[in-house]
């Protein structure tokens, strides 16, 4: 029997064959995501803020009933095989009406977030970069951040609201208003955070060999600065969500929010206080669903941390 022979074969050199045993390189996002799974916390939070998703947006059509049907016979009821989730004081349903709650509050924490990260991104690239540009705009977000948001929210909410409801409708002009009440208000740590990236970037070799041959500062921020902010803005984005959230459900907490017929958690939270001693679990419902979501976009945001994170990648 014949040893298999070690030799290159023909058409290679035999400085070419310890390169083909080397390992192939491996993807960077493939990478991530094998260290993203190893946080069990963060891997549960994906699963859980996976199912919130899913639910909002099939729910309704498998549990078809209207959330804002009213069947006063039904109310004030406890769960049962008609109401899983039980009924509210006028009989609708629970679980349509969380359903439906979780949909506008799901998407006002993401358009929030996208609108205040966009913000923060801009600002804090361009404070970062453009040295002159430096001194107002961390002036600017200084400012902001000395400002009390809940009431600075509270009066735009209150000067506001009643030209976009006009305007859009009540439901569309209360959903602007406030994704840009909350944008507006939570893009400052975004660009305290990518300003700092980005002074530093401005000292790295390859920016400064990118710089060196005239590349254009439009370019070097696209195609140098900004993909090497991404790991930042990626973290800032979950935990944005979150915040714009529990934002939202404390606006509708106050009776500020959408209007009664028009359910998010943090409405629902309201509807339900006068009924907290003798119906408890129609407050247990919305706020378990808000801390929920908030717990599970935050151990995302831990796990992005780290997966982005050649230091804790080990590599």
């Amino acid at each position: 029997m014949t040893e298999p022979s070690l030799a290159p074969p023909p058409n290679q050199s035999p400085e070419q064959a310890p390169d083909q045993a080397m390992a192939a390189p491996r993807n960077q996002w493939r990478d991530v995501w094998d260290q993203f799974k190893t946080h069990k916390g963060a891997f549960l939070g994906m699963i859980v803020f996976g199912l919130f998703i899913v639910a909002v947006l099939i729910g309704p059509f498998i549990w078809s009933i209207d959330p804002t049907y009213i069947d006063i016979r039904a109310r004030n009821q406890g769960p049962t095989f008609a109401h899983p989730l039980g009924t509210d004081q006028l009989g609708r349903d629970m679980l349509a009406r969380m359903m439906a709650g979780g949909k506008v509050s799901i998407a006002v924490g993401i358009t929030a977030m996208a609108l205040s990260l966009l913000l923060g991104t801009l600002i804090g690239v361009l404070a970062g970069y453009f040295k002159r540009l430096d001194g107002p705009l961390m002036r600017l977000t200084d400012l902001f951040l000395a400002l009390p948001l809940l009431p600075l929210l509270l009066v735009m909410v209150m000067l506001f609201r009643e030209a976009l409801a006009a305007r859009y409708g009540p439901e569309t002009g209360v959903f602007i208003l406030i994704v840009v009440a909350i944008g507006i208000t939570s893009w400052m740590q975004t660009a305290r955070i990518v300003r700092g990236d980005v002074l530093a970037l401005k000292e790295r070799e390859f920016v400064l060999a990118a710089r060196s041959i005239g590349t254009p500062s439009r370019r070097m921020i696209t195609r140098h600065i900004l993909p090497n902010v991404l790991s930042p803005v990626m973290v800032s984005a979950t935990l944005g969500i979150a915040n714009a959230i529990i934002t939202e459900s404390a606006l509708s907490f106050l009776g500020l929010g959408f209007p009664p017929d028009f359910p998010t958690w943090g409405r629902l939270l309201f509807d339900a206080v006068d009924y907290l001693q003798q119906y408890p679990s129609r407050v247990m419902w919305p706020g378990l669903a808000i801390s929920a979501t908030v717990l599970s976009v935050n151990y995302i945001g831990d796990g992005l941390r780290d997966a982005l994170d050649p230091r804790i990648r080990g590599r």
